[in-house]
């Protein structure tokens, strides 16, 4: 075991690098078909909570939303919504014919029964990709998921509440503002950020620079996926040629323009012409697919190469990505030496820079220490929501609403979710002014309309309620389906990113994830989910997901006051007890109950 600059405990290479020798599953693709989530008030289900399941299911797969939609691949190289197409049409028939008492078990994508539970119990139960821990290795699942026993849940691919590359714009929002207060005097207007990975979610990451003020220069070495993010106005820009690219980012920071910029080459070849060519980059972080080595693209080869190599020869494809992925993060580390800001984005790259040789691999932190935690100190986290009527006026309802809920003057995270949701529209003031007619989103959405935004504990419950009321009043046109991503506060132990350098050293005490499956079960969810691997591959966490739908009734509203009250909860009785003074002081404001207080009984 090898300490981190951090203190605590990397995982070694007991499993080995990570491999996917035989690909998907066998059948992922046969019998795929487009799929597009239902809208409108009309059922096909006989509850509104299994009819947002499969409307969220569905729209999972909308070509707008999956990036291989064909292979059931939602995000994230494999994070399937269902192990099979036959699985995916059970998963469907089994929720059209669920009763109001019954449960469906979900086990790695495959409808594997249906249980007598009562009204509010979850409708579904979904477990993914969970291995006992000594067998928890990329070899043994791989195994098994090419045998059709298993899959990839990513998180809220198998889970069913992806709603596109906006889900996570406000949590990279979030990590680029908090960058900008934190080392540039509270802006990053004027400043370069480089990143690379323009998939789906990295896709978020021009944008979200561009929010908070910086300028954004960007590497992919998929054209399709600059195209795309160009397309739905994630990304302003498209150079032609490493060096034109620098040019113009440099000219756009020097100006002060947050303007995003995308180049198509691999994330090596654009580090390494920055430093021949002596350009500062102020903020330097990543998010290509290294989680999973067959989705990264090794230095060298165009995207074709890549996608051939692949399905040629794995084993050689493998050694090629995690040898780019050590020079990807000695190019951060010689950035960082050189005055750049730079950070970890959770996509396990540094642990795959490390277990390939680079012993100060771990020289720069990961986001959620750096920048996120003292937020999950107090509960908050993505709070995420999506119309299922499909119309996009009902999000512009809620917007308007939402920042009725929590006015501007209510403190420093009021005020950030008043400039996150009005940056969320081309015409702020139609939204201020309720004239929804006038609305237009400043990015587009992708399958079901929806948001994100942060919350936090004392305030989901309240937007919660809000959602329900609005329902209940005909104001919105279709009950609203309410998640979080399972990038929370505490809901997740993943020593590489969410768990990353807790106070107590417990970054890898995967009993909360646990505990946050169990309560949101108890508390009256519409479906939970637990799941093993999440963004950072196989043997490196463990999460749960919660969904919960608004449908306008009193049962809904009182279901919805216990989940989102103690979904946050978690978070933050996992800080309390880790040490954080802040979640101390959350608990005691907020009435929380911790029966042994702060650090006790150590």
């Amino acid at each position: 075991m090898t300490p981190s600059t951090t203190g605590t405990t990397r995982a070694t290479d007991r499993n080995g690098p990570a491999v996917k020798p035989g690909g998907l599953p066998p059948g992922s693709e046969t019998g795929s078909r487009p799929v597009r989530a239902p809208r409108g008030v009309e059922r096909t289900c006989k509850t509104w909570q299994a009819e947002a399941a499969l409307r969220m299911l569905m729209n999972n797969l909308d070509p707008e939303v999956a990036e291989k939609p064909a292979s059931l691949v939602v995000y994230g190289g494999r994070g399937q919504a269902a192990r099979s197409w036959a699985a995916f049409d059970a998963i469907v028939e089994s929720l059209r014919r669920l009763e109001a008492d019954e449960t469906l078990l979900v086990q790695s994508g495959k409808p594997v029964g249906i249980v007598r539970t009562h009204a509010e119990a979850p409708r579904v139960l979904i477990a993914n990709s969970n291995l006992v821990p000594a067998w928890a290795t990329q070899q043994h699942f791989d195994k098994l998921a090419a045998a059709g026993l298993m899959m990839y849940g990513q998180m809220t691919a198998g889970s069913w509440i992806y709603i596109g590359t906006q889900g996570i714009v406000q949590g990279t929002f979030e990590t680029f503002a908090e960058c900008g207060r934190t080392h540039f005097g509270g802006t990053l207007r004027g400043r370069l950020c480089v990143t690379a990975g323009c998939g789906g979610m990295g896709g978020a990451q021009p944008l979200a620079a561009t929010l908070a003020g910086g300028t954004c220069l960007i590497a992919d070495v998929d054209r399709g996926a600059l195209n795309r993010r160009h397309r739905d106005r994630y990304l302003d820009e498209i150079a032609e040629g490493v060096d034109a690219a620098i040019d113009r980012a440099v000219s756009l920071a020097s100006a002060g323009e947050a303007v995003s910029v995308g180049v198509e080459c691999n994330a090596v070849e654009l580090l390494s012409r920055l430093l021949e060519r002596n350009v500062r980059v102020d903020v330097l972080t990543d998010q290509t697919s290294a989680h999973d080595v067959m989705s990264y693209v090794p230095a060298e080869l165009t995207h074709a190469e890549a996608e051939t190599l692949r399905r040629v020869s794995p084993a050689e494809y493998e050694r090629h990505a995690l040898a780019t992925m050590e020079r990807h993060v000695r190019l951060m580390v010689e950035h960082m030496k050189r005055g750049a800001v730079t950070f970890d984005y959770g996509n396990n790259i540094r642990q795959r820079a490390y277990d390939n040789g680079f012993a100060d691999a771990f020289a720069f932190p990961g986001f959620v220490p750096a920048y996120i935690r003292p937020q999950f100190c107090v509960g908050r986290g993505p709070f995420r929501w999506a119309a299922l009527s499909g119309e996009a006026r009902d999000i512009f309802v809620t917007d308007h609403e939402i920042l009725k809920l929590f006015p501007r003057d209510g403190g420093d995270y009021a005020r950030r979710l008043h400039e996150w949701i009005l940056g969320c529209h081309k015409n702020p003031e139609a939204l201020l002014a309720g004239d929804f007619e006038r609305c237009e989103p400043r990015f587009a959405f992708q399958g079901l309309p929806a948001r994100i935004c942060w919350l936090g504990l004392g305030e989901r419950d309240k937007a919660g309620l809000l959602f329900n009321r609005l329902v209940a009043q005909g104001r919105v046109g279709a009950p609203i389906v309410i998640g979080r991503d399972h990038l929370d506060c505490g809901s997740v132990a993943s020593p590489n990113r969410e768990t990353e350098a807790m106070a107590d050293g417990t970054d890898a005490v995967s009993d909360w994830p646990l505990l946050n499956f169990a309560v949101n079960i108890a508390s009256g969810a519409s479906w939970v989910s637990f799941h093993h691997g999440g963004g950072v591959g196989i043997g490196y966490s463990q999460h749960a997901g919660q969904v919960i739908v608004a449908d306008g009734t009193p049962a809904a509203a009182a279901r919805l006051a216990r989940v989102l009250t103690n979904d946050p909860m978690m978070g933050v009785l996992r800080h309390v007890d880790a040490g954080y003074p802040q979640a101390a002081g959350c608990a005691e404001a907020l009435g929380v109950r911790v029966p042994m207080g702060r650090r006790a009984g150590r």
